[in-house]
């Protein structure tokens, strides 16, 4: 199995399929409304705002979508409303603006925007940015939803196979996790084989894998192989040769982990 591509085909389904939402924050009526028509020819769903605080008001969604955000505005200026909601990487940022302003541009592009229009723009311009932006948006919603189902997988593992799991990512072998442990060897196997099973992992490749994108990790490599018994590096470093062009982590953090 492939945990870069783990089994969520009814999630990737609902990201394809819903129909994302273009968010237009705008205090120009005329503005809004052209912007309005255009999004709907394109087959999306526009939501038109006036203001910063009225977008703030709104639930967060979890949609493609995209936001078309003029940089002038009465309360909150475009560029504090894009600090605002700097954490929402699912929802690309298109600025709009009036007139062209270097200063602003560098700021808004900086800080994560993906495009900065300058009024009046040819459709065809503005409809290729929202379809830019909404890709951008699946794209990482479908991640979002890969890295969820991983978390729920690693936290549906017993304390006891956390323990093995760190160990046997630290480059033990089974009868040293046993003997670690306290348990026999054959139990050590048990539990890996299942704590494999529910990460959807099938070798150590696919472990290390897991451990990356689950960001299981607090030490520097070295201190952690100065923390395996001498005999292990040996094996760890040959499992790392096997692992073709993969990168061990760093280092790795389990909550309530052995210490060694």
């Amino acid at each position: 199995m492939n945990i870069t591509e783990h089994n969520l085909p009814r999630a990737n389904a609902a990201i394809t399929s819903v129909t994302p939402i273009v968010f237009v924050v705008d205090d120009d009526a005329s503005a809004r409304e052209s912007l309005a028509s255009l999004i709907r020819s394109a087959g999306w769903h526009p939501n038109l705002l006036s203001s910063a605080q009225q977008f703030l008001a709104l639930p967060r969604i979890h949609a493609p979508c995209c936001l078309l955000l003029d940089v002038d505005l009465p309360d909150l200026s475009g560029l504090d409303l894009q600090q605002r909601v700097s954490d929402r990487t699912d929802m690309p940022i298109i600025f709009i603006a009036d007139r062209a302003d270097i200063s602003t541009t560098v700021k808004a592009m900086k800080a994560g925007a993906v495009e900065f229009l300058i009024k009046p723009f040819r459709d065809d311009v503005m409809r290729n940015a929202m379809q830019g932006a909404i890709e951008r948006s699946r794209a990482v919603l479908r991640q979002e939803a890969g890295i969820s189902g991983l978390r729920e997988r690693y936290a549906a593992l017993s304390p006891r196979e956390r323990e093995v799991m760190e160990l046997v990512l630290s480059g033990w072998l089974n009868k040293q996790v046993a003997a670690k442990l306290g348990i026999t060897e054959i139990t050590v196997k048990v539990h890996r084989g299942t704590m494999m099973r529910k990460l959807g992992a099938d070798s150590f490749l696919e472990l290390l894998k897991v451990a990356m994108r689950l960001r299981l990790m607090s030490v520097t490599r070295t201190e952690g192989s100065a923390a395996r018994p001498l005999d292990t590096q040996s094996a760890w470093q040959s499992r790392s040769r096997r692992a073709s062009h993969a990168v061990a982590p760093a280092g790795l953090y389990f909550p309530n982990a052995v210490t060694t």
